[in-house]
């Protein structure tokens, strides 16, 4: 399955944004991978926009086993601020699945 979702990251941290994600904590790559993220990509558009991109067999199981890992607890406390909308929310709050209408193959 693919799952594609936008967020918004706040326009005077994006810079910051962008260092964080060039140097992901291992640990939380780790938790990825063994929640079943596969392929999982972020492209930041120069508003802000941010458009995620992730594979897994079953969306909604591995975004719960991420939610329920201790180490994106940490990473969502430090990441909420960079967040629009965010009101408290980590950002895994607001991964909501955009509908796929087209897929080539």
């Amino acid at each position: 399955m693919r799952a594609c979702f936008l967020l918004k990251v706040r326009p005077e941290k994006m810079d910051e944004y962008k260092a964080r994600h060039a140097q992901v904590w291992p640990e939380m790559l780790k938790a990825l991978r063994e929640s079943g993220w596969h392929n999982y990509s972020l492209f930041l558009r120069p508003d802000g926009v941010v458009v995620g991109y992730v594979e897994a067999d079953d969306f909604e199981k591995c975004h719960a086993a991420m939610k329920g890992h201790p180490i994106n607890a940490r990473w969502q406390a430090e990441m909420t601020p960079f967040f629009e909308s965010a009101n408290g929310h980590g950002a895994d709050d607001l991964m909501l699945p955009l509908e796929e209408v087209f897929h080539l193959d």
